[in-house]
């Protein structure tokens, strides 16, 4: 394809670029790495060791009696009552074994007069099961008022767990003073270090060694196979794209084997990496294959964790690139990256592959100039008889009368006011195929970025004794997309809605109205593509939360005299919206305090990912394992973050362990009581929500094997085990009209029937994986499922656009609908940090900590909907204002005296009266 051409253009040269550089040696020899070393950011990574300190600017002079001559920021290390005591900074993942690294530090002293002190720079390492030990790096004498050097080296035999670097020694009383300090990583003096070896990559460094094979297979191993360097293969067919030389994994017998390379010690926790190689495949008459990138970690308390890095359509045609990021958030043992994926007996072959720190996504730009609600469909209404229109395949068009004059409700809603309908339509004949159908070209219509929506009347002739599906299609260089779609069994017109976004430019782009089985006439009417207008609808959403959303507060003050009161002033701070937002969270994440800090402070509900699903917790029959799950509800509990248990069964067969599908039907039946049991007993009362069986439109396992009663049965026994969780249904394309399987009444009627079977379903799930989302079509749904009169969240909530401004549009459209309203209780984010999501470009935090556009607008939100107001008391002892639901402080100061009290706001129809005695 046209885009995937340019794409792989761009990627080859930056191979090229990559494999010149990368030709020399990789190391830097003067990249420090300590962070902070000179103090500029005051005392940031650095940490006092049960003393204090002070960071001095280099045009601060004399300061509390200590006068140094410098030309930079120095730090002051003050009340040292012991001899150890000192600054430190931890730097765990920035050393490795094998490799020299040199101190370098300038520092002085200060207070009590003495001929000179001694400064010493030690190393403090933590091993798993052994002491504590503390490695003498080197030191230096001081005399007081003058700067000296510290110079020393050191190196490490083995891993810890655990490195902190430190500076101390003068003796109790004299303060210490610091005024640069820089560690140094030089290479080991053979080039041919074993795989183990490395030292921490700065921004322009390769961190793999031996990245064409110019060094031979060294620091290159097989995982369970062979590995062989060649300079040709296929009798000269297959040679090298960059260097001299590739490297093949031969004799493999299983899909993950491959060729790897430890990078323990090379790679940092909390920054971003970007690995790029040249790989292709060979052998066993397999012409296309995925190959993928996969890094192994091993933590210091023996976990694995495998983080899927890249993955691409290889071909035994051409070399290809192998492309993606990778972050590891907490500390590691041990990191080894390999390349796996295709089937046993074809040979992976490798021609250079680069890791490097990932480097800073370049600034989105917002939308303008979009002529927002005109339809870039030619001759829509049919007046021009067929002009702009074509048929895709065999098929004939004609245009008939009769047809709805008025737009769809859901386009409406979008447009505003607008001209009525034609009345004509389009008859399809003829249709041999069922994507025979009315199409136009748009390419030069469209505007990247820009979310467009779709609305259309269509109508299916006799012949067909059943729902026929009907959607409107775009292909942008035959690359698929779905506008939306419905389905119709019977004579009347049926609205059809969708959207659709184009963030790749398009050599050409064609819309068609295709789905009814060959031979069915199909009848399309009023098509419209429009650029849909997100303010004006947020502008009349906004109105609606008020409505639905806060109610009128009174405070009643008393104890005042009546004179006192138009001196008295009222602050009013809501500290809490009652709404729940939450996020999802998997184990690895909290290793990254980073991460947990957002958390903390962001959200009060955490769903986990996948560490309660039964394919987690009982990988093999009777192996529990429920270590990771504990670990995150630990973490809850100590946040006071609540929680929804996700899941206790999924109906997806590819979500179902092998051991399961191979059980009979009793046996089956005695599994899924036992993990009732063993899951519900273990933790019940500490999940306030659960999906009880997830996805049960698009999945069918368990009720294919054990009978219809199951689903209810499910609920049943979860309620009789834990009765204080909320069981929800839960399912994906409710919300968004591009899923016929999961269309709202399809929902509707799914949950009527567990209901008439006493399921106690207490809540509805839309798990909210959308793209493109439109207001109204969302809001449509929502109205249909409140009639139930039972909660609905959005559970696994995600949007995604390589534009930040964008994907903060699309979060804000969602957000907006579901606190609009009333049925909707809670909101779960399916993440929120880059490269720790399933979902590309559909983080809020970049990968090393930055908020980007949409974490902005995240956050601007929150901070709307808590509500703010100050004034002063009226002559009779009032103050009121109209709030959001949640928690409240109020501080009131009289003329004599200042006063705080708080209260909680909770749903109500009448004004609430709030009695204050001052």
């Amino acid at each position: 394809m046209y885009l995937r051409n340019i794409y792989d253009r761009d990627l080859t040269t930056q191979i090229t670029i990559m494999a010149e550089r990368i030709s020399s040696a990789s190391w830097s020899n003067a990249s420090n790495i300590l962070m902070n070393h000179d103090f500029s950011d005051g005392l940031n990574y650095w940490y006092l060791n049960c003393c204090n300190g002070y960071v001095i600017s280099a045009s601060a002079g004399d300061q509390g009696g200590i006068s140094m001559d410098s030309d930079q920021n120095y730090t002051v290390i003050t009340e040292r009552n012991e001899c150890w005591q000192g600054l430190g900074q931890d730097i765990t993942d920035r050393i490795s074994i094998g490799f020299t690294y040199t101190v370098s530090a300038f520092v002085g002293v200060s207070g009590p007069s003495q001929e000179s002190a001694e400064v010493k720079a030690t190393l403090k390492l933590e091993y798993d099961d052994s002491a504590t030990q503390y490695l003498f790096i080197g030191r230096t004498s001081v005399v007081k008022g003058s700067w000296e050097k510290l110079e020393a080296t050191f190196s490490l035999s083995t891993v810890p767990n655990r490195a902190v670097f430190y500076l101390e020694g003068p003796a109790p009383g004299v303060d210490l003073l610091i005024k640069s300090v820089v560690i140094n990583c030089s290479s080991p003096n053979n080039k041919k270090a074993t795989h183990t070896e490395g030292c921490v990559s700065t921004e322009d460094e390769n961190i793999i060694i031996n990245p064409q094979f110019e060094d031979a297979l060294n620091n290159w191993f097989g995982r369970s196979c062979k590995i062989v360097l060649t300079d040709s293969m296929a009798n000269g067919k297959i040679v090298p794209k960059f260097g001299k030389f590739f490297a093949s994994a031969a004799e493999r017998t299983q899909a993950w084997n491959g060729i790897q390379q430890e990078i323990t010690g090379r790679v940092q926790r909390k920054l971003a990496y970007e690995m790029t190689a040249l790989v292709r495949i060979y052998g066993n008459n397999v012409t296309s294959a995925d190959v993928k990138a996969t890094l192994w970690v091993q933590t210091p308390d023996l976990r694995e964790q495998y983080i899927g890095i890249a993955n691409v359509q290889a071909t035994d045609t051409d070399w290809v690139t192998l492309q993606g990021k990778f972050l590891l958030n907490g500390s590691s043992s041990k990191v080894v990256l390999y390349l796996e994926g295709p089937p046993p007996g074809t040979d992976i072959l490798v021609n250079t592959l680069v890791v490097k720190h990932a480097a800073k996504a370049t600034p989105s730009t917002p939308l303008n100039n979009v002529a927002f609600g005109v339809n870039i469909i030619e001759n829509s209404n049919l007046l021009d008889d067929t002009s702009g229109w074509f048929t895709l395949g065999d098929c004939t068009l004609t245009v008939k009368t009769e047809s709805p004059l008025i737009v769809p409700p859901i386009a409406r809603d979008s447009l505003g006011r607008h001209e009525t309908l034609s009345g004509h339509y389009l008859l399809v004949t003829n249709r041999a195929q069922t994507w025979n159908g009315p199409a136009q070209v748009i390419t030069e219509k469209l505007k990247l970025f820009v979310t467009y929506q779709v609305s259309a009347w269509v109508r299916i002739g006799s012949g067909s004794n059943r729902q026929q599906n009907v959607n409107v299609a775009i292909s942008a260089d035959n690359q698929w997309i779905n506008g939306g779609q419905t389905e119709v069994s019977d004579n009347r017109w049926h609205d059809l809605n969708g959207s659709f976004r184009i963030e790749k430019q398009p050599s050409k782009v064609t819309v068609y109205i295709q789905g009814p089985a060959s031979g069915i006439d199909l009848m399309v009417a009023g098509l419209q593509i429009f650029p849909v207008d997100r303010q004006a609808r947020f502008t009349y959403l906004k109105t609606q939360t008020d409505k639905i959303r806060k109610r009128e507060v009174t405070l009643k003050f008393s104890g005042l005299d009546s004179s006192s009161y138009p001196n008295t002033t009222v602050n009013v701070t809501q500290t809490r919206n009652d709404f729940q937002i939450g996020t999802c969270i998997s184990r690895s994440n909290i290793d990254n305090e980073d991460f947990v800090n957002f958390l903390v402070k962001h959200f009060n509900w955490a769903v986990f990912r996948n560490e309660l699903t039964w394919e987690v917790t009982e990988p093999q029959k009777g192996i529990l394992n429920y270590k990771d799950a504990d670990d995150l509800l630990s973490l809850c509990q100590k946040y006071n973050i609540q929680t929804r248990g996700h899941c206790i069964f999924w109906e997806m067969d590819k979500s179902v362990q092998q051991w399961i599908k191979s059980l009979n039907k009793k046996d089956l039946m005695t599994a899924v009581q036992n993990r009732l049991t063993g899951l519900l007993t273990r933790y019940k009362g500490k999940f306030n929500h659960y999906d009880v069986n997830n996805e049960m439109l698009h999945g069918s396992f368990y009720q294919d094997r054990l009978g219809k009663d199951i689903r209810a049965n499910m609920f049943k026994t979860a309620h009789q085990l834990d009765s204080s969780a909320t069981l929800f249904v839960n399912d994906y394309h409710i919300e968004d009209g591009c899923d016929t399987t999961s269309c709202p009444e399809k929902y509707i009627q799914h949950i009527l029937d567990l209901l008439k079977q006493d399921a106690p379903v207490g809540g509805i799930g839309i798990q909210g994986h959308i793209n493109s989302p439109i207001g109204p079509i969302v809001h449509s749904s929502l109205d249909k499922l409140g009639v139930f009169g039972l909660p609905i969240w959005f559970t696994e909530l995600d949007v995604s656009s390589m534009n930040e401004h964008v994907r903060a549009d699309d979060l804000e459209v969602m957000l907006r609908e579901a606190y609009a309203h009333p049925a909707v209780e809670g909101i779960m984010l399916w993440g929120f940090w880059e490269l720790l999501m399933c979902r590309e470009n559909a983080h809020l935090v970049n990968a090393e900590g930055d908020i980007n556009e949409a974490g902005k607008r995240f956050l601007a939100l929150k901070q709307e909907w808590l509500s703010h107001t100050h004034g002063h008391v009226d002559e009779e002892g009032h103050f009121k204002f109209k709030g959001f639901y949640g928690t409240y402080d109020v501080e009131i100061v009289t003329p004599s005296k200042k006063i705080a009290k708080s209260f909680v706001l909770y749903k109500g129809d009448n004004s609430l009266v709030v009695p204050i005695n001052l």
